[in-house]
């Protein structure tokens, strides 16, 4: 291909390129010019790379994939941590620029998994035993589900640590180490599918963050570590609980020990322990939604946490309960799921985006308003996938990645303007548009994302989510009810964002403290930048991250509604039984450990694979 040729099939990214080197011009420096210049270009590349071309869904194979890629993403950053150890803590610029080499690494080499198409089952799977004699296994893979939020942590980690370096001057290496440790932890539970393997993860996770919060964070930040820790580590010795008795069980109908996901879904417990296990698990993924009544621990944990620790907290860590809920308590528990599904809407509802909407339109504190918006939006995530639709599923990922986008960015410019005048209190602004005009329209966009106007991320997340209710069989008869209070949550959105922007950048600049405040600095413009560009991507092109997740959702609700079809049947007889291989379809359960003893058939699956389709995939 010559040269003519790759300027005339990657113009629009040479173009983004210029208009980034161009805006601002102002008093922007050449640093802060080229870096606008390199994340427009790159954002463009990205749009060019995963358009759509014709007959791309009919590649009879995928590429290669390295089966040793997802190890890499969890070791890079873990083993980055340990050395950072190693690294004298005099060396600052050596700890952040090794911390910034780890990532950077991690997010170009997660980039990789954009190479294979997303078909039904697991890809970059790897198998290998950990603790035979009890039937752990370590066993990682990734499906359309959970590709987004792999590529979610390795693109706002980064963005974090860049942030926080301009405004943490102590400790750095703790929070090096902190940083690192807590993206390879976040990566592992998000491509886990041995409960043994995901629970060590979602264990792992709490000490860095814990960490981040009680080391570097406000005045009552020790109280707010605890709580976060207390919160969580209830959930997590609940769900300990449920696991060993699932893997138990199973051992039981089968003499064989095992943790992993693939084999435990086929085990149907009777109704009562169902219902137990299923709490047990759910508490536990509840609480880091969070979801009401269990939600308290999040407005003290953003408030106190500095603004690198609010931002992956946000964006990524929240995501996890969602991610959890949809994988394993749906996964090995679809009878309970399904019978209260529509009980769960109406809390998520309620005590989610209704609850969350007005208790952030009484705040005074613009973070603790940003953090109780959390509830709200994840009420939306956890509403779509209690809809149990592909539509509302689908939904509901892609407002997993927008939620991580939209209040990343608006917990960056809340830490911004912190940063300037060390109060977060609304009443203490007022007419910032006069003196901060960029950090105005940044705020200004990320608030319509978080609102949901077309043409943001936002709006797509929330449209399919809302559509998808409307049409649930699961929500029946409440199914038009829990519309309507979704529709009403998105207005009271709207409400309390316009009401802080209008307090805090519109009117009369009064306070004589603000009439002199620096507009975004370089290192503050680089690192909203790649956020701002994702909002528009997302919300004019979301058919590059629908058609990377439909395959995975269409088998994941089909497969739900199968067996939680069987799990329903089982459900008033005293003994668990042992859902036969056939109820699921082969792409699901390749990498399933073999079974070591012929298994009794349960009764009534005949047809059941007819319904998920041959050959692994889905029924259209």
């Amino acid at each position: 291909m010559s040269p003519l040729d790759l300027v005339f099939q990657y113009w629009p990214a040479i173009g983004a390129g210029i208009l980034g080197a161009l805006v601002p011009r102002g008093d922007a420096s050449t640093k802060q010019r080229a870096g606008l210049a390199f994340i427009a270009a790159l954002t463009t590349l990205f749009v060019i790379w995963l358009w759509p071309t014709e007959g791309a869904a009919q590649a009879a194979q995928a590429p290669g994939e390295w089966p040793h890629l997802l190890n890499l993403l969890i070791a890079l950053p873990i083993v980055g941590a340990a050395a950072v150890l190693f690294i004298p803590r005099q060396m600052l610029s050596v700890l952040r620029g090794f911390t910034y080499v780890v990532l950077g690494i991690g997010f170009v080499a997660s980039l990789w998994l954009l190479t294979v198409p997303m078909t039904a089952g697991w890809h970059f799977q790897y198998i290998k035993d950990w603790m035979p004699f009890l039937g752990i296994r370590y066993h990682v893979a990734i499906d359309g589900i959970s590709l987004w939020l792999v590529l979610l942590t390795t693109f706002v980690t980064p963005i974090a640590a860049y942030a926080s370096f301009g405004s943490i001057k102590t400790r750095i290496k703790e929070f090096c180490f902190a940083l690192l440790l807590l993206q390879g932890g976040m990566i592992g539970a998000f491509v886990a599918l041995d409960l043994f393997l995901f629970y060590v993860f979602w264990e792992l996770m709490l000490v860095p963050m814990f960490m981040m919060i009680g080391v570097w964070g406000g005045a009552d930040r020790v109280k707010a570590a605890i709580k976060f820790f207390l919160y969580t580590m209830a959930g997590s010795v609940l769900m300990l609980a449920a696991i060993i008795y699932l893997v138990w069980t199973h051992q039981k109908l089968t003499g064989d020990f095992t943790f992993d996901y693939l084999a435990l879904s086929r085990v149907v417990l009777p109704k009562s322990a169902q219902l137990i296990c299923f709490w047990a698990f759910s508490l536990a993924f509840f609480i880091k939604v969070p979801m009401w009544p269990v939600h308290t621990w999040l407005p003290d944990a953003h408030v106190q946490a500095p603004t690198g620790g609010s931002v992956i907290l946000a964006a990524v860590m929240l995501k996890l309960g969602t991610y959890a809920y949809m994988r394993f308590s749906m996964g090995l528990f679809p009878g309970p799921a399904s019978n209260l599904s529509a009980n769960l809407a109406g809390v998520a509802i309620l005590g989610g985006i209704l609850y969350g909407a007005l208790v952030a339109w009484k705040q005074r504190d613009v973070k603790r308003l940003v953090a109780y918006s959390s509830v709200a939006h994840l009420g939306f995530v956890m509403l779509g996938l209690f809809s149990a639709t592909p539509t509302g599923m689908q939904g509901a990922v892609l407002q997993m990645v927008n939620h991580g986008v939209s209040t990343g960015a608006l917990f960056l410019l809340v830490g911004v303007i912190y940063d300037r005048r060390h109060t977060r209190e609304v009443d203490e602004f007022g007419g910032l548009a006069k003196v901060m005009p960029l950090y105005t329209v940044v705020f200004l966009i990320v608030t319509f994302a978080s609102v949901g106007v077309p043409g943001t991320n936002g709006f797509v997340g929330e449209f399919l989510v809302i559509m998808g209710t409307f049409l649930s069989e699961r929500l029946g008869k409440f199914a038009g009810i829990h519309t309507v209070g979704a529709a009403a949550g998105v207005i009271l959105a709207a409400v309390y964002m316009l009401y802080v922007v209008q307090k805090m950048f519109f009117g009369p600049l009064t306070n004589p403290k603000n009439k002199h405040l620096p507009d975004l600095t370089v290192r503050e413009s680089l690192a909203l930048a790649p956020l701002v560009l994702m909002i528009f991507v997302i919300g004019f092109f979301p058919a590059i991250f629908l058609d990377r997740m439909k395959e995975s959702i269409l088998l994941h609700h089909n497969q739900y509604k199968v067996v939680s079809g069987q799990a329903i049947l089982f459900a008033d007889e005293r003994d668990a039984k042992l859902l036969p291989e056939d109820t699921f379809s082969p792409a699901f359960l390749k990498g399933m450990p073999k079974k070591e003893k012929p298994e009794e058939p349960a009764a009534g699956a005949e047809g059941s694979q007819a319904a998920l389709g041959g050959e692994g995939k889905v029924a259209q």
